[in-house]
């Protein structure tokens, strides 16, 4: 079964920045798959903040562009997500998967952003 471990989160304070990182225990499952940031917020549905294809090609949600950026390296098994300029209502918990067919959740990393 494919884990997904995420980590990075933390507190921060509006215009700040964090870094996430996930790292996917199958290389092969890894290396051939687009990867995706998704986050669920307090009594929110689930969903995806930023995509990248095995080949590196980025997309992202209207409300983080220019904001995040989204990282690949297969030999490593990693995803990263860069970001920068946070608001409040980034405040989530932020999970990497696959896209678009998701397979099983990892916990996620909380993220807050608050004054």
């Amino acid at each position: 079964q494919v884990q997904m471990v995420e980590s990075g989160g933390g507190m921060v304070q509006p215009g700040g920045s964090l870094r996430l990182s996930c790292v996917a225990s199958s290389r092969n499952m890894f290396r051939v798959n687009s990867m995706g940031w998704y986050r669920q917020a307090p009594g929110k549905e689930r969903e995806l903040v930023a995509e990248i294809t095995s080949f590196g090609r980025e997309t992202y949600t209207d409300s983080v562009k220019g904001r995040f950026t989204i990282s690949r390296d297969n030999a490593q098994s990693t995803v990263w997500l860069q970001m920068n300029s946070l608001k409040p209502e980034d405040t989530a918990v932020y999970y990497c998967n696959t896209y678009p067919r998701p397979l099983g959740w990892g916990q996620g990393t909380q993220v807050t952003v608050s004054s």
